[in-house]
């Protein structure tokens, strides 16, 4: 049982992922993209704090000298991505967002190469016009006709635009201070991320009124601040600790499996035939420009 649990944990930690992308699509009409963020946020600070807090100010002075990098990291993993998930998720299927989160391992080779030069291999390439290829037969609801209009959902632009931002979260994260430990990581994101949220939040009530959220939108902000944001990270910190970043980098593809599931269960979409064709043209790009490498 010892050596199955960091697989069950890894499983666990994308059900809870998966779950996020649900609850997104769910409380589209009860909160603006933005304010469901911040307060995801502010609900795991909260849950971190008396936990996690007197690491974070034993390791105030690591935290100071390399602020740079988890500002960065703070901007693009806490503020930017999900606010473009969650906005990208009022105009489309969860399960269009999901499938579309798979193409991220392409994602990653090139902003890899645009920030850390890495070398981009013919295969790679290959491999980035399969994946996309995909993404097209997905937005587009699998009618060819449709191609070169170029006539998609809005939030299937968002969730892919996301994509890269993402990635570069990834790459940077490479850079952090090495001192701080996975929770201790996210508390501290997390609290440099929630003033520029809340900021963002004032903003986008100007455009998006405010209104008291129902049981069901409530239930849904406190899924996501507890389980997509501190259990996930949990489950995948100890996971990733016990049987290494490589092994564990595999399962992610369980997120768009689980995440259509939910879909299909809880919001009652279906998986037409255009998603199969699509996530399978994803799905082969991603190998072939990722499976080499790796070997």
């Amino acid at each position: 049982m010892t050596r199955l649990l960091p697989y069950l944990l890894l499983v666990l930690s994308n059900l809870f992922w998966a779950g996020n992308w649900v609850t997104g699509r769910a409380v589209r009409e009860s909160f603006g993209p933005v304010a469901f963020n911040f307060w995801r946020w502010a609900i795991a600070v909260l849950v971190l704090a008396p936990f996690v807090l007197p690491k974070v100010l034993r390791q105030w002075p690591d935290i100071r000298r390399h602020w740079q990098i988890l500002a960065a990291l703070a901007v693009c993993g806490v503020v930017m991505f999900q606010s473009m998930i969650y906005l990208g998720l009022r105009s489309t299927s969860a399960i269009n967002a999901v499938l579309i989160n798979s193409t991220l391992p392409v994602s990653m080779i090139l902003i890899s190469w645009l920030i850390l030069r890495d070398t981009v291999t013919a295969r790679q390439l290959l491999g980035l016009v399969v994946s996309m290829t995909g993404v097209l037969v997905i937005v587009t609801r699998g009618e060819v006709a449709h191609w070169s209009e170029m006539r998609f959902a809005t939030g299937d632009f968002w969730i892919l635009l996301a994509m890269p931002v993402w990635a570069l979260y990834s790459v940077l994260l490479r850079r952090r201070p090495p001192e701080l430990g996975g929770m201790t990581l996210v508390l501290v994101l997390a609290m440099m991320g929630l003033p520029l949220l809340g900021l963002g939040y004032a903003i986008e009530s100007i455009w998006i009124p405010q209104q008291m959220p129902g049981l069901p939108a409530l239930a849904g902000v406190l899924y996501v601040g507890l389980f997509a944001s501190v259990a996930a990270f949990a489950c995948w910190n100890a996971a990733v600790a016990a049987v290494g970043a490589n092994v564990a980098g595999f399962s992610i593809h369980l997120l768009p499996a689980f995440g259509t599931l939910l879909a299909i269960a809880f919001l009652g979409e279906r998986f037409e035939v255009f998603h199969l064709w699509g996530v399978l043209g994803i799905f082969a790009g991603v190998a072939l420009a990722t499976l080499g490498k790796r070997a």
